[in-house]
């Protein structure tokens, strides 16, 4: 199958301007300012991309793919994210995880919805693991998940800092994160270790210790929720500018903001506004996560549910309520989730790499169409592509 993309000006994500691209099969095969079509040729299917930008697709590195939740008892368990949720956000690959609940959400269940999201069109992989240490796995061991099982690239979301994390020490912490780096090093894969961060008074304290007292390099950590108050986001740029990777949720509800959560396009004004490289900086969108909110005795009071849509709509803002360049807005959901994720293939539109591609309206921003591993999913805002239960 062949396709070609005309007339549009192309972010790879640093601005290459009008471009002509080929794609053969999933795959950019060709980059170039004009390609014209033989006489009598193969057939090809054509995408006029005038007055519009064309982008790498996003890459969302936290997502609850089969739900999460349960905070408020059963009833609260939130639901699997389905394909077009995911398709019309503009990402193409994600990366699924547990959270809380590490009982009745299985290491089982989330590969299989992984394998099911990539027969579907979409790249998934996912992390072993879940708030708990020690951790559960599905083979007994951290290191054997990610040397043995192809969609397994990392641990987390392991909880510091948070009510509901099981208090992991310092030497439990570092374990955690020696047996992910193995893991990773003997794989080729990214070994990393999510690590969600709480509101608690902790804060970052356990991973600068691990960066102080350990030989693990600061970047196999990627702590997140980073925005999630203004003492966290401060203890975040400290961090940053030590070398470490942040990440800002990009999920959020009025109650939040108005009680100091930092909304993400702030977040990162903010920060480059401070010096910090924006390679330090990737959004993720926690979603299908519940977005529980707790009394002041702990109390479960009531939640909402993560939106994966809330990626693109923060980038978005960051750019045209920001001021934010959006070459430079782009790369915290293309490059930068690609290179601590080690995806090379994903991130950037460069010849060889996967045709995994956003079409943007030039003057909105607003997403319009959107191809997954070469296959147009959405076009004109108009789905193709529907998941098998859609």
């Amino acid at each position: 199958m062949l396709t070609l993309i005309k007339n549009g000006e192309v972010y790879a994500p640093h601005y290459l301007g009008r471009k002509d691209l080929l794609i053969a099969d999933d795959k950019i095969a060709f980059i170039d300012d004009r390609i014209a079509i033989p006489d009598n040729f193969a057939p090809i299917q054509i995408i006029d991309a005038a007055n519009h930008l064309v982008v790498p697709g996003f890459i969302d590195s936290h997502v609850h793919i089969i739900g999460g939740g349960g905070e408020g008892g059963f009833k609260t368990r939130t639901p699997e994210l389905m394909l077009t949720d995911i398709t019309t956000a503009g990402i193409t690959t994600l990366v699924g995880l547990l959270g809380t609940d590490g009982t009745t959400r299985k290491m089982e269940s989330l590969l299989a919805k992984a394998r099911a999201l990539e027969e579907e069109g979409v790249t998934c992989f996912i992390h072993t693991g879940s708030y708990q240490v020690p951790v559960k796995t599905l083979t007994e061991k951290i290191e054997d998940d990610i040397i043995l099982i192809d969609k397994i690239i990392g641990v987390g979301e392991i909880a510091i800092s948070d009510h509901r994390s099981s208090e992991p020490t310092f030497e439990e912490l570092a374990k955690v994160a020696v047996a992910a780096r193995n893991g990773g090093i003997l794989s080729g894969k990214a070994g990393i270790l999510e690590v969600h961060v709480g509101d608690g008074d902790e804060k970052l304290s356990l991973l600068h210790e691990i960066a102080d007292k350990t030989n693990i390099p600061i970047r196999q950590l990627h702590p997140t929720h980073i925005n999630r108050n203004e003492e966290l986001f401060k203890a975040g740029m400290d961090y940053a500018k030590r070398g470490g990777y942040v990440d800002f949720t990009t999920s959020t509800i009025p109650q939040f903001l108005e009680e100091g959560e930092v909304k993400s396009s702030k977040a990162l004004r903010r920060m480059l506004e401070e010096g910090i490289p924006v390679g330090h900086i990737t959004f993720s969108s926690d979603g299908q996560a519940s977005l529980p909110f707790f009394d002041s005795d702990g109390a479960y009071v009531g939640l909402q549910v993560g939106k994966v849509s809330s990626l693109y709509h923060e980038v978005r803002d960051a750019v045209l309520e920001e001021g934010i360049p959006l070459e430079t807005a782009l790369e915290v959901i293309t490059t930068n989730p690609a290179q601590a994720l080690k995806l090379p293939s994903k991130g950037s539109i460069q010849t060889g790499k996967d045709a995994d591609l956003v079409l943007l309206e030039k003057e909105t921003l607003d997403i319009h169409s959107v191809i997954a591993k070469g296959k147009l999913m959405v076009e004109n805002k108009v789905l193709l592509v529907k998941g098998t239960f859609e």
